[in-house]
């Protein structure tokens, strides 16, 4: 356990560097959002389309697999749902700290590091549960918090929800991935060269970004946001790695991987989504910090009682 909390420090490090910074106001937020957008749109996309178009298209999809990942996140989903409205919160509120105590930093967290740590294997797993969280379950809070609001779904809603999936470059660079794998298309050895340059700098620079954009973070509503973060990271691998390995039967090496995956810390996006609507900000903003400080320690946990060395 601490070969892998050595292995796993290098990218908390460089999380505290980026955060360090940005406390410090030498990395300023304006500088945090521009890094984030080269990110996001041209260093993890090129990765992301790297890693897919050298996938195998038919063994990608794993019905055993989605099943088990969407029943273990969901139970926690609706038990995060049903704590909030015990405590007397309102739908769109308690909706989204349901979607905060599930959906785990997969994009720019998950996929460099668990690629990195657990190798080649981990690729299909981690684009499998980075594509169910994005397409299912935000999909799903958006649509809730929409209907919360206005006590209806209108048929208006699904197609500006249709154009961010479409427009989203994650989503984008891995369906054109696995399309050019599909194709069975030859990458030649420039354009190999020119992904894997740019893919490279998704790692660091993710990781800088995502500890400067926690440098602008408050630690409000400490409580709420203790049990947000021990529901992201202790109970959701505990629900998908029961769901996996006791009743849908998943291979041990993408059942891991997967059980690693929800262990992440909550997603930035998940604020992005909470201050779009105007819902739960401040307690979202709080898990994400308190849940990536605390991963430092319990993510290696985590890929050690996984199975992985």
């Amino acid at each position: 356990m601490l070969e892998v909390f050595l292995r796993t420090l290098p990218f908390f490090l460089l999380i505290g560097t980026g955060w360090a910074a940005g406390r410090t106001s030498f990395f300023p937020p304006e500088a945090t959002a521009w890094l984030t957008r080269f990110v996001f749109h041209f260093a993890l996309s090129a990765m992301l389309f790297r890693f897919a178009a050298t996938l195998d298209v038919a063994g990608l999809f794993d019905l055993a697999f989605v099943l088990a990942y969407l029943t273990g996140s969901s139970a926690v989903w609706i038990l995060a749902f049903t704590v909030a409205r015990r405590r007397r919160e309102p739908p769109a509120a308690a909706a989204m700290q349901a979607h905060t105590a599930m959906t785990g930093n997969t994009g720019f967290l998950g996929v460099p590091m668990l690629v990195a740590l657990l190798g080649p294997r981990a690729v299909g797993p981690v684009l499998m549960v980075l594509a169910i969280d994005m397409l299912v379950f935000s999909s799903l809070i958006t649509l809730i918090v929409t209907a919360a609001r206005q006590g209806r779904l209108a048929p208006a809603t699904l197609l500006p929800l249709a154009r961010g999936i479409a427009g989203n470059p994650m989503i984008v660079s891995m369906l054109a991935g696995v399309a050019w794998s599909g194709a069975q298309l030859p990458m030649p050895g420039p354009l190999d060269a020119f992904l894997a340059l740019l893919g490279a700098a998704a790692t660091p620079g993710a990781l800088f970004a995502i500890g400067a954009g926690l440098a602008g973070r408050g630690a409000e509503r400490l409580g709420p946001a203790v049990w947000l973060g021990f529901a992201k990271l202790v109970l959701h691998p505990l629900a998908v790695g029961i769901a996996a390995l006791w009743v849908f039967d998943v291979g041990r090496d993408a059942a891991g991987v997967m059980i690693a995956a929800a262990a992440l810390p909550v997603a930035g996006n998940v604020y992005m989504l909470a201050q779009y609507f105007g819902v739960a900000v401040q307690r979202v903003s709080a898990a994400i910090l308190v849940s990536t400080a605390a991963a430092i320690l319990t993510l290696p946990v985590v890929i050690a009682l996984a199975g992985y060395p």
